[in-house]
């Protein structure tokens, strides 16, 4: 493990950093702005901003990167991602922060292109699923210790926004220093929705009702956890909970539907999702139950969205599978940036117990569609059943570095078939 960690470390030592920072960032901005009065439909709204930056961004990364290269576009993307962090605390105003929260998530997108389009890169076929689990490992732990960064100080002083934005800064350096050559980045082929949906129609409703119910828990939580009377201190223990839950959770849940119909999985996980958001809406009065129910409707909502992928792989053919997953990454992405709006205007009416019956709806959904969806399983999908990936919401590039294990043994001829055809076809007059 160690000589495997070691050639790709700076770049993992990046991608850490950036998540510290904006990992902070996130729950940090949401704090402050129930501090400052902002009302809960505002600061749904200024959440939205976030991911609406992440969806344009997506479009934004391979031309960006293609005009100045990766080093270049790094240093730019990491330079407006801090100069924004600061001008948060220079500029309390809910509009400026919703234009500067577009901003940032542009930014980021771009810079987790370029990490994860590195790590592609540099790890050979044959180690591509150790190096993806890192990676995963990474992610969900970087963004669980930048919680408890909020302990440092008072969402209110400077401090905080001075340690995000030094932690966005001091990323540069590992990536900038290393001498891996810069790699290359292939524009995926988009699929269209509609098709998808014939493929795999509970897939496509999996990652679009996750992207609803994340992108407010990313977004919110932090509002609601402060609104139930939780300190800065409390607020960053509720969001490290979910965050260690979901990373718990995901590969026994994921393994598990490895052997059973995926359908079904999601309609249990998101069932058993509903009664741990309805523990959450009862418990505000207890802060150890509100802290178990969070942990543990985090442990499912995180799996939620890797399973419908799961789900998804199983049905294409090896030369639709990067295409086919962007196209559930972006419809996760779709969702989750209009969540966070439609939640807070349901916070703004009802008050913050409204975030878990809103967690309780989209739940819901997921599982009536699964349900409804639901045919007799034959035996062949699950012998070629595509094994499962514990992962995040992250960039379509990422999606470049799932292990080869995830093709099942027909994928895997189909794609050998179309790689001897493509050997032994005359060349174009």
């Amino acid at each position: 493990m160690f000589r495997l960690i070691v050639p790709i470390g700076a770049v993992l030592v990046g991608v850490a950093l950036l998540l510290l920072g904006s990992g902070l960032l996130n729950t940090l901005l949401a704090v402050r702005g129930a501090l400052e009065g902002y009302d809960d439909g505002m600061l749904g709204l200024i959440m939205s901003g976030y991911f609406l930056g992440f969806f344009v961004g997506t479009f934004l990364a391979l031309p960006v990167i293609g005009r100045v290269g990766h080093i270049r576009a790094f240093a730019m993307c990491a330079a407006i991602a801090s100069c924004s962090v600061l001008l948060h605390f220079l500029f309390i105003d809910p509009f400026v922060w919703l234009a500067l929260r577009v901003v940032t998530g542009a930014a980021l997108v771009i810079l987790y292109t370029i990490i994860e389009s590195w790590l592609n890169g540099q790890t050979s076929p044959e180690q591509r699923g150790r190096v993806f689990a890192i990676y995963m490992a990474v992610n969900l732990g970087s963004l669980a210790l930048a919680q408890q960064l909020l302990r440092l100080d008072g969402a209110e002083s400077f401090l905080l926004f001075a340690v995000a934005t030094m932690l966005i800064c001091i990323s540069l350096v590992p990536v900038t220093w290393t001498r891996f050559a810069q790699p290359e980045i292939h524009q995926l082929e988009r699929m269209r929705f509609g098709r998808l949906r014939k493929i795999a129609p509970v897939a496509i409703a999996g990652a679009f009702l996750s992207g609803l119910a994340m992108g407010p828990f990313w977004g919110l939580a932090p509002v609601y956890a402060g609104r139930i009377g939780l300190d800065s201190g409390g607020v960053a223990t509720f969001m490290s909970c979910a965050i260690l839950g979901g990373a718990l959770f995901q590969y026994p849940i994921g393994r598990f539907s490895d052997t059973h119909d995926r359908r079904r999985v999601l309609a249990v996980i998101s069932a058993a999702a509903v009664f741990a958001a309805i523990i959450l809406w009862l418990s505000s009065g207890s802060q150890w139950l509100t802290l178990i129910a969070i942990a543990i409707y985090g442990g499912l909502a995180f799996a939620i969205y890797p399973i419908a992928v799961a789900n998804l792989l199983d049905h294409l053919e090896a030369k639709d599978i990067l295409p086919g997953g962007s196209a559930l990454l972006l419809l996760h992405g779709i969702g989750a940036a209009v969540g966070p709006a439609l939640a807070g205007q349901l916070m703004a009416l009802l008050g913050a117990q409204a975030l878990p019956l809103y967690f309780v709806a989209m739940q819901l959904l997921l599982t009536f569609y699964a349900v409804r969806n639901m045919h007799s399983l034959k035996e062949e999908e699950l012998e070629h059943a595509a094994p499962f990936v514990p992962m995040v919401r992250t960039t379509p590039t990422a999606l470049e570095m799932l292990p080869e294990d995830v093709l099942t043994d027909e994928q895997q001829n189909i794609s050998d078939d179309d790689a001897h055809a493509a050997t032994n076809r005359s060349p174009p007059h």
